[in-house]
């Protein structure tokens, strides 16, 4: 039909999609309501160049694959399109796709839709995405909020367990549900940003959104990418960022997926030593691969753009870097080097940051890296990959085994908390107690500590209180917070009634008060990433298990001194050096009664003496309740 000779992609389009630099693709292919000579439709392109016939079929055309064929362009691009007069917003689609291969055939979903069908559907939805947004204040400052040299602590959250509805089938909260009580619960809570397990479009609910078909719409089982829309326009509105899981290491193999999507592996690596994740089961996308770059870099910038998103943490970064990642001999490929490193994803990934923070200087992007890579979050113009941030695994495996060790035996293994300082400052780390550590038989934060019921939960109490005097951004998994003891079950919501317990609401106040110190005080967040914000003041007390050391702010003006007893025996008159005299403020102790502990401390404060210790000049005289962190401030 004549109308089909409408197109959104000009020459210079072609050019750049070719040459593997057009990141604004979401604008150009899909499906985009339009009008076209005075008659209201729907414009579709789609990426098919194997294909020998395309056509869209979908519930307004009962499904019939051959009323509504596309046109392949003629410049080689491998790009179908068309026009459809009569669609509308809300039309449910797939492409049926004709291979010139094997005569292949298959019923496809847009990879670029920006709405699906609710799994376990699987049809494109002809959508927009108009929203008007009213959060202008937030996004004029957050380049203040996401800097480096900010308080950012982050709650991760998973969006199908957070909260649900017991009382009606125990369904999900929808997005417009969850707004103001994850906007609220995070304001008071003291959580700068929120960080969203994948919220792209994915078949499988288990997978927890990492197993993503949709990378360009947010799922539809809490409601319409207008609806998620008003989530992030409300967390903005109370001054908290938003950061989104994004998984561009692999994607599911289901039959309306991208997997082998005209009849070849199109986005995936046709040889299986190279395509295929043995770990997932899943389909690895072909970096080197200019239209592929496009797809993903367009997906990335396209929840920045159209969503106003803060960050993106990359999921599965040592996937991506390594050829050999959990492949024994003689299943992977070795580079054109001869060596394990995977280039083409390497360059991917350096070209995704420089491009995120050329459009997007306020944002930030997080790599989840369990190795030891180099200059994962140094610039790309130094060597680096690019990341503003990188999550500290080694950390928080190193300081989860100490702190799962029996108080008795932790004498021996000290060097398990000190040993993070001598790389602390390599990279801009992030330090997780992430999902990861709660789930698939791993157990709870607090299950993993030992002891009896108030030994375990001051016990979690200073292990958070560890991490919030240690150099680094935090990030800690919903529940986690208010010391849920069973480990993490994605369809159940957490447990919040045992919020009626005294332990765990001592552990919620413990979190809301250490948030709130952490980003009023600038000493805690100033100089995360560079010695000048640290100083060891005793690291060697082995024997006792007992470690202090100084947080500073720039230019020293304030000076915060951590100390932390990691033994059920409380101490007196330990003596402690500190680098000034004067006041010396109690700003937290962790053995408090509002938070669960004794009540134990220090009556608020003392001045220094002027006796030198841990050779300082001036020391203070403290009482050090049982396994406990205490703060204090230079006044």
């Amino acid at each position: 039909m004549n109308e089909n000779n409408l197109s959104l992609l000009s020459d210079h389009d072609i050019y750049l999609f070719r040459e593997g630099s057009h990141f604004r693709l979401y604008e150009k292919l899909g499906s985009h309501p339009v009008s076209h000579n005075g008659v209201e439709g729907v414009y579709f392109a789609v990426w098919a160049p194997n294909a020998e016939r395309v056509s869209v079929m979908g519930d307004f055309n009962f499904w019939n694959r051959e009323a509504n064929q596309l046109n392949a362009r003629w410049d080689g691009s491998g790009i179908w399109e068309g026009f459809v007069p009569g669609l509308k917003k809300g039309s449910i689609y797939k492409y049926f796709i004709k291979s010139r291969n094997n005569n292949y055939s298959a019923e496809k979903g847009d990879p670029f839709a920006y709405h699906w069908e609710t799994p376990q559907k699987t049809g494109s939805i002809v959508w927009d995405l108009d929203y008007k947004w009213d959060d202008s204040s937030w996004m004029g400052s957050r380049k203040d909020k996401n800097s480096h040299n900010a308080p950012i602590s982050i709650y991760e959250l998973h969006l199908g367990s957070w909260r649900r509805v017991p009382e009606d089938g125990n369904r999900f909260l929808s997005y417009r549900e969850m707004a103001p009580l994850l906007a609220d619960y995070c304001l008071e809570m003291g959580f700068t940003h929120v960080e969203l397990l994948p919220v792209m479009e994915h078949p499988f609910y288990p997978s927890w959104g990492y197993q993503t078909t949709g990378y360009f719409a947010p799922t539809s089982r809490f409601g319409t990418p207008q609806d998620f829309m008003f989530m992030i326009d409300t967390l903005h509105q109370k001054g908290i960022g938003v950061i989104l899981d994004w998984v561009p290491s692999h994607f599911p193999v289901d039959l309306h997926g991208p997997s082998y999507f005209d009849g070849t592996h199109l986005y995936e690596h046709e040889d299986t030593r190279k395509g295929f994740h043995p770990d997932w089961k899943s389909s690895i996308f072909n970096y080197g691969r200019h239209e592929v770059a496009n797809f993903l870099i367009s997906s990335a910038l396209f929840w920045l753009d159209k969503y106003h998103i803060d960050g993106l943490r990359v999921d599965a970064v040592a996937s991506m870097l390594y050829l050999d990642y959990s492949r024994k001999e003689g299943e992977w490929i070795p580079n054109q080097f001869g060596g394990r490193e995977n280039i083409e994803a390497i360059e991917f990934l350096k070209r995704f940051n420089h491009s995120v923070y050329e459009n997007y200087p306020d944002v930030q992007t997080f790599a989840e890296e369990s190795t030891a890579w180099p200059m994962v979050s140094k610039p790309t113009y130094a060597g680096g990959l690019g990341f503003g941030f990188k999550w500290n695994m080694g950390w928080m495996n190193d300081t989860l085994k100490y702190f799962s060790t029996d108080p008795l035996f932790r004498k021996f293994r000290q060097n398990q908390l000190t040993f993070s300082l001598w790389y602390a400052f390599f990279e801009n780390f992030v330090l997780p107690f992430s999902h990861d550590e709660v789930t698939q038989g791993k157990g709870s934060l607090v299950g993993k500590m030992p002891g009896d019921e108030w030994q375990r939960f001051a016990n979690l109490r200073v292990l958070l209180g560890y991490m919030y005097g240690h150099p680094g951004k935090k990030l800690l998994f919903m529940g986690c917070e208010f010391g849920q003891v069973r480990e993490w079950i994605h369809d159940e919501s957490l447990e919040w009634h045992v919020l009626g317990f005294g332990f765990h609401k001592g552990v919620q106040n413990f979190v809301r008060d250490l948030n709130h110190i952490y980003k009023n005080e600038p000493a805690l967040y100033e100089r995360d990433f560079g010695w000048d914000g640290f100083q060891w003041v005793d690291f060697n007390d082995a024997e006792h298990s007992v470690m202090s050391f100084v947080r500073k702010s720039a230019g020293e003006k304030e000076v915060i001194l951590c100390v932390y007893n990691l033994t059920p025996q409380p101490m007196h008159n330990y003596r402690v050096g500190v680098p000034r005299g004067g006041m010396w403020k109690e700003l937290l102790n962790s053995n408090a009664e509002i938070y669960g502990g004794s009540g134990m401390g220090n009556c608020g404060g003392f001045h220094a003496d002027p006796a030198p210790a841990h050779g300082m000049d001036f020391s203070l005289n403290l009482t050090l309740p049982p396994l406990s962190v205490s703060f204090f401030k230079n006044i």
